[in-house]
């Protein structure tokens, strides 16, 4: 095992890689892993030592937990949904196992990248004070408090891009999850529309709408980039606001899935 081969290798792929490692010359490296270390705990060592050159701002802490306690949410959702007999119906049974996989795998790569620092798994109460008391009996409910939850979800890593502009590869590990989570929210959202009956919901969200107001707040914004589109030639607003997402503030996540969180 070449290490300076990974330590150039490493470089190339972040510039600023050799001035976060905590050693400051190569020779120092070497020195301080000790010619008495056997060379079958180098990886290790080595692994140890990158971990800590990416070790995450405080700020990216506080946004990857967060994120976890999001991805807790969904992850202990879907289990208890998938595991509820006679809810979910067989053809689309595929669907939400494979959603509840993924979101064990977010799980999972948080609670990694977090390591000591990773926040543990609150209790949660699904009926969300009373309002979905039949979430793991009626597929409708199901299905609605699953779209909700995606929606919001998507949002919130959205409004959380911005604090992860000085950790760039943990941005780019939170855009990874984003993507998946809004594809979650499409299907979501057209199994709901299909079982309440209500076509003009749409895979992509329209002005202010849904079970949780809360959860759609501003999404009605028709300014852009600083650019007024009411009015845009053609377009009607409820088609401009589908073609832009709103990011959601922590504050106001939190107090959507509170009601979800028992302690």
């Amino acid at each position: 095992m070449d290490i300076f081969k990974i330590i150039d290798e490493f470089q190339k792929i972040d510039g600023d890689a050799a001035g976060r490692l905590e050693y400051a010359s190569r020779r120092h490296f070497m020195n301080r892993i000790g010619s008495k270390v056997a060379t079958v705990a180098v990886p290790t060592l080595f692994a140890s030592i990158i971990n800590k050159a990416y070790a995450q701002s405080a700020a990216a802490v506080d946004v990857l937990n967060y994120a976890l306690t999001l991805e807790y949410l969904e992850d202990e959702f879907y289990k208890a949904g998938n595991a509820a007999a006679n809810l979910i119906p067989a053809e689309d049974k595929a669907i939400f196992t494979t959603i509840g996989k993924h979101e064990t795998a977010h799980v999972a790569f948080l609670v990694k990248a977090l390591g000591a620092k990773a926040i543990a798994k609150p209790t949660f109460d699904f009926n969300y004070a009373g309002a979905f008391a039949d979430v793991f009996t009626n597929y409708k409910t199901f299905v609605t408090v699953s779209s909700a939850l995606e929606d919001t979800g998507v949002r919130a890593y959205k409004g959380q891009a911005g604090a992860l502009i000085a950790d760039p590869q943990i941005l780019e590990y939170a855009l990874q999850v984003h993507s998946v989570e809004a594809r979650h929210a499409a299907i979501a959202r057209r199994l709901a529309a299909s079982l309440n009956g209500t076509p003009a919901m749409k895979a992509w969200i329209t002005g202010k709408e849904g079970a949780v107001p809360a959860i759609y707040a501003g999404e009605d914004n028709m300014t852009q980039g600083g650019a007024d589109l009411n009015g845009l030639s053609g377009k009607s607003a409820a088609a401009i606001t589908e073609a832009f997402d709103e990011p959601l503030s922590k504050e106001a996540v939190l107090a959507i899935a509170g009601p979800f969180i028992k302690a």
